[in-house]
Parts: C-alpha cells; sequence; structure tokens
C-alpha cells in the first residue's frame, strides 16, 4: 500500500485536472524598473505602448519603482513617465509635466528592467530625432512603437558613453559594453546612475513651428549644455567631480542669486563662443569672500510665459532658499506675438507671447485669457519667490543695437542713436493683437508689487551710445571665423549681419557690471549689494 503525502497532494490534483489534457502556461513577462530623476519620481506615472498599440499602464511607489505584467505585449516597447498629478508632456499653454521616455526593443522571461530617467529620455530623443519626430513625446505617441534600426540604437548609445560616461564611471556605474541606462539596475538613492541623475537638469526644447516640447535638454549643475561632445569647441561631456562641487557650493552658499532670464543673460555651449551672456560672468562681480552663488537658469529663445510653462524656472526650486533673490530679466520674446509671421507666428502667439499694458498701466490680453497680460506672467514669480520667503525684484530687458528704424545704430555715417526697441506699434491688421511698451509695463509691474527694480534697458541704451566706435567688440560680432568656425555658417553674428542682441565676452562682461551697479543704486537690495566688488 501507497501512502499519500501531504506534499503530493497538488501533483496529483493536478494530474486529475490535466486527463482531458492541458494547455501550456505561457511564461509570464514582466517589466520592472525604477523612474527617477535624481531622486526618485513618487508615484509617477506609467504607460506602456507596444508595436500593435496596446497600451497597458501602472504607477510608481514613492520610491519611483514600478512593476507591470507585459505578457500580452508585443515588443518594441515605449515607456512614458510623467508625475503624479500632471500628464502634459507636449504642449507649452500649461506648465509641462516632468516627463520622461524609454525605449525597449525586446522582452524575455520572466523580469526586464526598464528603468525611466533624463538619460533614457535623452536616448530616446536622440533616435526620435534621427528617425524625423520632433522630439522623445512624440516618438513615444505614435499609434505604434516605432522600431528603431540597429544602426540608429548603436549612434544613440555611442553618444551617450561620449556625453556621460566618464561622470557614470566616476560615480562607480560598470560599463560594459552593452551598457543601456534602460535595462541596467539601479536604485533612486543618490548612488551610481542616480548620482548622475542628481547633478543634471532635464526639460525638452521649444519646437518653433508646432510649440510643441521638442528635442531632450540636459545641463549640468552650473546649466551647461551636455553632450555631444564632438570638437574642442562643442558641448561638454560631464564632469562629474566638477559638477557635484558646483552643487555642494549652491547648497552651501548663505545666499543664492538666480537668474529667471532669455538668451541675453544664458549660458552658452562652447561651440558658440565668443557668444556668452551676463548671467554666464555675473557671479565674477561678488567679492571673493561673499558667501554668494548665482544660479543662472537663463533659456535662450524662453518669454516670462514659457520660462514658467516649459520647465526652466522649475528647475532651480530645488536650491531656493528663504533669504535668497530672486531676479526676474525677462521681455524680449515676449514680443513674439505677430500672428501674421509665416514661419511661426500662430505657434509663438499661443504659447511665448504676452501683452503689455497700456498707456494708462491697464493689463491687456485677449477675452478669457489673463495668463497673456505680460504684468500678470512676471507676478507668477513675484508671487512663488515671496512664497518661499526669497526676494524678487525686476529688470527691463538689456537693449538691441538699434534705432528708431530698426535698423543698426551709428553704421554709414548715420548718426541715429540707439532707442528702446522693447515697445509695439502695430495694430491687429498687422497682427498684434494689442499695441503697448513692455520695458513700461516691467516698470508698472514693480510698482504695482511693491519689489525693486533696476532699468537695465536705459542703462544699455546709455552704454550703446557711449560705444558707437566700438560696439562690435561688445555685441557679437565675429570676424574670425577660423578661431570660431560655428560663425563661418551662421546667418547672424558676423560683420556681414551683426546679432544686435547678444554679446560677446567682453559685451556679457559690461552687462554684468551694469548689473551690479544697479543693485548698488537700488535701496531695498543693500544687504545684496554689500557683497559686490
Amino acid at each position: 500500500m501507497h501512502l499519500l503525502t501531504r506534499a503530493s497532494l497538488p501533483i496529483i490534483v493536478l494530474a486529475v485536472l490535466c486527463l482531458g489534457g492541458c494547455a501550456s502556461v505561457p511564461p509570464v513577462k514582466r517589466l520592472n524598473g525604477v523612474v527617477a530623476a535624481g531622486g526618485p519620481l513618487a508615484q509617477a506615472h506609467i504607460s506602456v505602448r507596444d508595436s500593435k498599440g496596446t497600451v497597458a499602464s501602472t504607477r510608481a511607489d514613492i520610491l519611483g519603482r514600478y512593476q507591470l505584467d507585459a505578457s500580452t505585449l508585443t515588443p518594441p516597447l515605449v515607456v512614458v513617465a510623467s508625475e503624479a498629478d500632471n500628464r502634459n508632456c507636449r504642449t507649452n499653454q500649461t506648465p509641462r509635466a516632468v516627463c520622461m521616455v524609454a525605449w525597449r526593443a525586446t522582452l524575455e522571461d520572466g523580469d526586464n528592467t526598464t528603468n525611466v530617467n533624463p538619460l533614457t529620455d535623452w536616448l530616446a530623443s536622440e533616435m526620435a530625432t534621427t528617425l524625423q519626430f520632433i522630439g522623445p513625446q512624440q516618438f513615444a505617441e505614435t499609434p505604434q512603437a516605432p522600431v528603431v534600426p540597429a544602426s540608429v540604437q548603436a549612434r544613440a548609445l555611442q553618444q551617450l558613453r561620449s556625453g556621460f560616461g566618464a561622470a557614470l564611471a566616476y560615480s562607480g556605474v560598470v560599463l560594459t559594453a552593452g551598457f543601456d541606462p534602460v535595462t541596467t539596475p539601479m536604485r533612486a538613492d543618490g548612488r551610481g546612475v542616480d548620482a548622475v541623475l542628481t547633478v543634471l537638469n532635464h526639460t525638452r526644447g521649444y519646437d518653433n513651428n508646432s510649440g510643441e516640447a521638442s528635442a531632450t535638454v540636459i545641463t549640468d549643475t552650473a546649466w551647461r549644455p551636455i553632450a555631444h561632445p564632438f570638437g574642442e569647441r562643442a558641448n561638454e561631456p560631464l564632469q562629474m567631480e566638477r559638477a557635484e562641487r558646483e552643487r555642494a557650493a549652491i547648497l552651501a552658499a548663505r545666499v543664492r542669486l538666480f537668474i529667471v532670464g532669455d538668451s541675453t543673460a544664458a549660458t552658452y555651449e562652447r561651440e558658440r563662443l565668443p557668444r556668452m551672456g551676463w548671467g554666464q560672468v555675473f557671479e565674477e562681480q561678488f567679492k571673493d569672500t561673499a558667501d554668494v552663488k548665482v544660479v543662472n537658469g537663463a533659456r535662450a529663445g524662453r518669454s516670462s510665459r514659457d520660462f514658467y510653462n516649459g520647465g526652466w524656472y522649475r528647475q532651480m526650486l530645488r536650491y531656493l532658499r528663504p533669504g535668497d533673490y530672486v531676479v526676474i530679466a525677462l521681455g524680449h520674446n515676449d514680443q513674439n506675438c505677430n500672428s501674421l509671421r509665416p514661419a511661426r507666428g500662430a505657434a509663438d502667439v499661443t504659447n511665448l507671447c504676452s501683452y503689455p499694458n497700456d498707456a494708462q498701466g491697464r493689463r491687456q490680453f485677449p477675452a478669457r485669457q489673463p495668463q497673456m497680460s505680460f504684468q500678470t506672467a512676471l507676478e507668477v514669480y513675484i508671487n512663488d519667490a515671496r512664497a518661499r520667503g526669497a526676494i524678487p525684484f525686476l529688470m527691463t530687458p538689456t537693449t538691441r543695437y538699434l534705432n528708431a528704424d530698426r535698423r543698426v545704430a551709428h553704421v554709414s555715417g548715420d548718426t541715429r542713436p540707439v532707442v528702446s526697441q522693447h515697445r509695439t506699434h502695430q495694430h491687429a491688421g498687422g497682427g498684434y493683437a494689442f499695441t503697448g511698451d513692455y520695458s513700461q509695463t516691467i516698470r508698472d509691474t514693480a510698482r504695482a508689487n511693491g519689489v525693486p527694480l533696476i532699468d537695465l534697458e536705459a542703462k544699455t541704451i546709455a552704454f550703446a551710445n557711449a560705444h558707437a566706435h566700438d560696439w562690435q567688440d561688445y555685441w557679437l560680432v565675429v570676424s574670425d571665423t577660423v578661431k570660431f568656425p560655428w560663425y563661418a555658417t551662421q546667418t547672424a553674428g558676423t560683420r556681414a549681419s551683426p546679432d544686435t542682441t547678444h554679446f560677446q565676452e567682453r559685451g556679457a562682461r559690461a552687462m554684468a557690471a551694469l548689473v551690479a551697479q544697479g543693485i548698488k543704486e537700488t535701496l531695498q537690495l543693500q544687504a545684496l549689494a554689500q557683497q559686490l566688488k
């Protein structure tokens, strides 16, 4: 007689059930990984789309970890992670969410590590733009996950290694031949891959034609553009030790000064030298003994609305503390309000444009769109800074080197001076819904909100007219295209076509000195002025 043990019962039951025939159970395939951006993206929404258009979704936990049954999905797959309470990944009319993409070519039985972070988003962006998508989000939202040729995958990974490989190795990541930030296990714990993510700023750019989010933009702690290190003057690889040192200095400083600005203040990659924004060198205005760090988040092409909605302001907030200063220096690109401009007029009106106050100082905006008032857009920063215990102040924009006819001033015997260019005169029939003076609107806003004001436009107009004989040494006018090869193929910034808006190094330093002078002259900023040279 054979005795049945408790352990054998499940086998017998299974055998009985299968007397009529058993189909084989397909193995389970799971996606699991971490959603991180220098720390976990807690409760992130995860959406996965496969090659047949099937979509599955889940949420990450508070540590950014997620798991999803992928047994019914057919690779390749695109994974989109967005922050818990905002899934706007493409448009700029409202604040864009933190959104990141990962692309996966294959699925194996069991667990398939699929992380989503700024590096995976950069990879997806490289593949997307090569395949003629606007950016990674459009790539991810196609009806079926795109097939990416092996050569495109390999090139994207090679570029990632060039831009971030040394930093990853410095942080203890083993860079095997097949290293891929999508499939390499990680934790959002500040070590390894996450250590690198901690010193990065990540968002997407702006597509001029559609106004949608475009390719991935990654900068380091000092907002230097990272990756594509194709030569001595190109974007530089991430230098991890320097980035960590700079981050530590920002966190340790007694006071930080944050620049909310545009291309006239922005930090540029080496490839575009001698172009330089005044914010790039502004910290040099402070005493060596001053415990002040300048955080220059200024970004080329951004208006008051888009700097906020596009996520550029948000990048700085992790460093903002009570007692810090926030200088709001916008206005150049808020003038992009010409709806009849052929190439990008409609998109810019929708996404960048804000309207100045009228001659009586009253806000102007289309019906039921108060966010399109320039004063209202500026007050977003004022109110946010104050809510965080910081001290906001406003500046009018730097001048363009143009006369009253919007022609280059002081050339060919034309002695007409540089004048303000930050006003619109065209009526609605000329493509502009409202007319007004942007610099005056900044003055109106400062007065209405009781914040300090530096009239940088007035200072730079005076400076420009005092330098009629040598202005091309300050504004961006490059004559040596051997030394600065970028400008050999550019349509602006050369002797033949001077750039009357942006600066070269000498001009950037002169503008930084004028900003410092304005701080010294402003009674409400005397505590900061004491730290200046």
